[in-house]
């Protein structure tokens, strides 16, 4: 579950065309006007690429949150071209956002019998084991970071590099508000740093810590001088959206490891201190920015899209938004996707008992067709994958 921390803000104008596209309605970007069919083919001329999937983990406890002394892991999945080849590529660094940690079914289960007796102490005490970190003896961690592993499979096989990162330590933090997303952005600068060492001299924390995503098996990998880390993009799911615009922000590229540069961001239904007074805090002038964000999304009110257009509101760079029609919140992770089976994934759109197989946002009076799983996905990667191929692959095409 993704929630801003508050439900209200003032709206702006969007700025956005309307373009028929798929089997649903869209509203797309002027710069994103290939089909998603054409987003989703891959490059003619060089055919499908294989695509090979590893993890890595450098511990629960890899550090501590400033301040609170929490612990935060560092660990991420990994999708890449199986052949690597010669020329550097561009890395998509993805972030999930706020979502329960530990996959304590018994816990999710009495969560729900105090939330329909309205026990709100065995509430709390449920909600702390599903929101703990690390994760008791003998109960795994949920792996939020595998929710986009059909995107970076799509990622990697137009070329690019993609890192899915987990912030579990983060989630069970009692971080909140602008600072989650300072620290959610220094995470996803401590990857980047990793990966810069890696890829200039094959050095560094992340040597000999690759493991077949299937398997778990050992699986060395050689990434020295295959990774273009002038040439990244980020993508942030809800509070993961805060976080990739914070660490974008021209107030803070400073804390970009040296050598690197992001070159797009694409935040997904952000979620955010909608208090926030100062936004020269998320503030980017320069660096071309995408906004999705679905209509019947359950989690994140309408602010997600005005957010990124104050954000942007001085920028010469790109700045496109999207609304999907029939797109929740969820669905846009497998991991919070019913059909996962996974602890505490749901449905967060609004249904009426009139209107079979629609939806909508709650309190909301404008009703669509709402899209399987397996369709919202297959719209969002078509966009997502058409944003990164323009600025980070220079297809003129989107």
């Amino acid at each position: 579950m993704n929630h801003a921390d508050t439900t209200t803000a003032a709206h702006r104008p969007l700025r956005a065309c309307a373009l028929a596209a798929s089997t649903a309605a869209l509203l797309v970007p002027q710069a994103l006007t290939g089909s998603p069919a054409a987003a989703v083919t891959p490059d003619a001329a060089r055919g499908p690429r294989g695509v090979t999937a590893v993890t890595y983990d450098l511990g629960d406890r890899a550090y501590r949150l400033p301040g609170t002394g929490e612990p935060v892991e560092i660990a991420g999945t990994v999708h890449y071209p199986t052949d690597l080849g010669k020329t550097p590529r561009p890395l998509v660094v993805q972030l999930h956002g706020w979502h329960e940690t530990c996959a304590d079914r018994a816990a999710a289960e009495a969560r729900s019998a105090a939330e329909l007796a309205q026990d709100w102490e065995a509430f709390a005490a449920a909600s702390t084991k599903l929101f703990s970190w690390p994760c008791a003896p003998g109960t795994r961690p949920i792996a939020n970071d595998r929710g986009y592993d059909y995107l970076g499979e799509q990622l990697a096989r137009r070329g690019f590099v993609v890192v899915s990162i987990r912030a579990n330590g983060i989630n069970a933090s009692s971080v909140w508000g602008d600072e989650n997303a300072s620290v959610r952005a220094d995470l996803i600068n401590r990857h980047l740093a990793l990966w810069q060492q890696l890829g200039a001299s094959g050095r560094g924390g992340l040597v000999g810590a690759f493991r077949d995503a299937a398997t778990g098996k050992p699986r060395r990998v050689d990434f020295r001088h295959r990774v273009d880390l002038n040439k990244v993009g980020t993508m942030g799911h809800s509070r993961g959206g805060a976080g990739v615009t914070w660490q974008a922000a021209d107030r803070h590229k400073d804390q970009w490891p040296t050598g690197v540069k992001v070159r797009a961001v694409l935040a997904l239904a952000p979620a955010y201190n909608v208090m926030t007074e100062d936004m020269t805090a998320y503030e980017i002038t320069k660096t071309p920015l995408a906004v999705l964000r679905g209509t019947c999304d359950g989690q994140v009110g309408r602010e997600a899209l005005s957010f990124a257009a104050d954000a942007t509101a001085r920028s010469t760079a790109g700045f496109h938004q999207l609304a999907i029609p029939g797109a929740n919140h969820n669905y846009f992770n497998t991991e919070w996707s019913p059909e996962s089976g996974e602890v505490a994934a749901r449905d967060d759109a609004a249904h009426d008992a009139d209107r079979p197989g629609q939806c909508t946002e709650p309190g909301g009076s404008a009703y669509a067709p709402q899209l399987t799983e397996a369709e919202q996905r297959r719209v969002g990667a078509a966009y997502v994958e058409a944003f990164f191929g323009r600025y980070l692959g220079d297809d003129q095409r989107f």
